[in-house]
């Protein structure tokens, strides 16, 4: 059997289409396959790679944690420089009551650990999210999560958890003092996209305060730089009492990572012990890379240029196929009059070399969010495979 066969013989798949591009290597903004084609990654592998496939001090640092240890112990026990050194780092760069870090290994994990969080620190039960919201796909994050598409099949799930119109004051009243969390995506990603007005943050920020729900933001796509500024949260000025990060945080590296106060995250050391305990969380690696994201991100200043790098690929899109572009920093949605349109644009941009990819809850667009360090010349090049791939669509 080749690679392609094996691939579809001996590995459980999520799709019965998945796109097959076999990968040879990747570097900056471009994957190339087997034969030597050429994609330019204009959704940074889901948000991930914000600062590029491979980035040479990403690498310098993962090759030099390697030459010291891998994995040693389960998080939590032994000392460990990157953690302790990313943990440092974090304290840094966020707003005061967001001071303390817990490594976990992906998005939904820190997801997880966040309702958990709520929960004990609380002694609630009550959750409250949003309709068209995507936290992950194990029991509790899909718990939280607004596609019934994505869920039925899965239940029964957690129970106690209510569901609010995203960016709508009146469903706000959700929230009382039963309520344990709200979790919320800063800018809705899946759902294709959505910006909620500086008005309703702050009224959502001031009900959980009023109600002593614990206000906890998701940033897992919307982090590291993606929006505009490091965290999405920044542009409505308020502060989440509980903060999940991931994707992008190391580079391409597998990471995840929970963060709220000193107190907060004293809860789960005790009544009971190990209230949250992850083998590989804040693999020592994966901290490497972090740190070397986090500096590069500053080093570089890749955040001051995305809000202009945004809005010039956002003025060359234009095409009248599209109903609507909705875009916040580097992190857009393209919308066309149907789901069949999207999927057919999407397929003729990978025939062109360019990567898009669609929506789950939002089928009728499709994402852009391309490395932060992106060249206008290669933004250029992604346009003119964007706007053919359109033409001959439609």
């Amino acid at each position: 059997m080749n690679s392609r066969e094996e691939f579809l013989a001996y590995q459980a798949q999520t799709t019965p289409f998945p796109i097959g591009v076999e990968v040879s290597h990747a570097n900056g903004t471009v994957v190339t396959d087997v034969n030597g084609k050429d994609y330019l990654d204009m959704v940074s592998g889901i948000a991930v790679t914000n600062i590029g496939h491979r980035h040479p001090k990403v690498v310098a640092a993962i090759e030099a944690q390697i030459g010291k240890y891998l994995h040693v112990m389960p998080y939590g026990e032994f000392i460990q420089d990157p953690q302790v050194e990313l943990a440092k780092k974090l304290n840094e760069i966020l707003p005061d009551g967001l001071d303390v870090s817990y490594f976990v290994n992906s998005g939904t994990e820190a997801i997880e650990a966040c309702l958990k969080l709520a929960k004990r620190y609380t002694g609630r039960r009550k959750i409250v999210s949003c309709h068209k919201a995507y936290h992950g796909s194990t029991h509790g994050s899909l718990s939280v999560s607004g596609n019934e598409k994505k869920k039925y099949a899965f239940r029964p799930l957690l129970p106690e958890v209510y569901f609010m119109r995203f960016n709508n004051m009146a469903d706000l009243e959700l929230i009382d003092t039963d309520t344990a969390g709200v979790i919320v995506e800063t800018i809705q990603g899946d759902a294709g996209v959505r910006i909620p007005s500086k008005e309703w943050m702050l009224a959502l920020r001031e009900k959980c305060t009023e109600t002593g729900a614990l206000l906890i933001l998701d940033e897992i796509q919307a982090g590291f730089g993606r929006t505009g500024t490091l965290f999405a949260f920044e542009q409505f000025e308020i502060v989440p009492d509980i903060l999940a990060i991931a994707k992008s945080m190391a580079g391409g590296m597998p990471m995840g990572a929970f963060v709220s106060s000193a107190e907060m995250m004293k809860t789960l050391s005790s009544d009971p012990i190990l209230g949250h305990i992850t083998t590989f969380g804040g693999h020592p690696v994966a901290c490497a890379a972090a740190i070397a994201t986090i500096e590069v991100l500053q080093e570089e200043n890749l955040v001051k240029d995305v809000e202009a790098r945004g809005k010039y690929l956002e003025e060359k899109l234009s095409h009248p196929s599209i109903k609507e572009i909705r875009r916040i920093g580097m992190m857009f949605a393209l919308e066309f009059e149907s789901a069949d349109l999207v999927y057919k644009i999407v397929d003729r941009c990978m025939e062109l070399g360019v990567i898009t990819f669609y929506f789950l809850s939002c089928p009728e667009s499709f994402r852009l969010a391309p490395p932060l360090n992106i060249s206008y010349e290669e933004m250029d090049r992604a346009v003119e495979g964007i706007l053919e791939a359109i033409k001959t669509s439609t």
